[in-house]
């Protein structure tokens, strides 16, 4: 069998580069690093209001045992008044990624 190799030009916009998937999903996850949510992020994030994520997602006890930080989660519930939820980033986005059907199908 022969075999040929073809060279092609294909213009890039000045404002563009060509990145693989694989970098491009390691720059997203890198954009969550270091960050923390408050209750008001989740909000935006998920387009549901505080009642509804906490009733669905955050006090669930499927869910509580793994986001709880004081059981290893990633997740700050508040114990006394006064105080805010606190969620790490990349950690929340990617449950939410990962349990998304298991939220909204319920």
């Amino acid at each position: 069998m022969q075999q040929f190799q073809v060279t092609i030009n294909i213009p890039v916009p000045e404002d563009s580069i060509v990145i693989s998937k694989i970098e491009l999903e390691e720059l997203k996850s890198q954009s969550l690093t270091g960050v923390y949510w408050n209750m008001k992020d989740l909000e935006e994030r998920t387009g549901k209001k505080h009642e509804w994520i906490k009733e669905n997602i955050l006090y669930p006890s499927r869910f509580r045992k793994v986001l709880d930080v004081d059981q290893g989660g990633f997740v700050f519930y508040p114990k006394t008044k006064g105080q805010t939820w606190v969620f790490q980033a990349n950690k929340m986005a990617a449950f939410l990624d990962k349990h998304f059907h298991q939220i909204f199908s319920s």
